[in-house]
């Protein structure tokens, strides 16, 4: 039998547009602080492959993992959720 790997999926929010059919997105987190217990924030930052050149800065966007498509980019885009007002 053949299984087939759940791929995960992101919502990001666009930070730069880093050449073309490029993206990169920001993911902003909380985790709690294993001494003091206060959360603190944290963020990723992942290169997405837009092959059709369809987000902007500021867009909410669906991230999928894919194959390596270059050194940085290990994510694909999904769909534009909402359009950023930054342009």
């Amino acid at each position: 039998m053949e299984e087939t790997k759940q791929l995960k999926t992101k919502r990001a929010v666009v930070v730069s547009r880093s050449g073309d059919k490029s993206i990169k997105v920001q993911i902003d987190y909380r985790v709690k602080h294993p001494v003091y217990g206060k959360y603190v924030r944290r963020r990723t930052r992942l290169g997405v492959h837009d092959a059709q050149n369809l987000a902007g800065i500021g867009d909410v966007v669906e991230i999928t993992e894919c194959r390596p498509i270059s050194k940085t980019k290990s994510w694909r885009l999904v769909k534009v959720l909402q359009k950023g007002i930054i342009e």
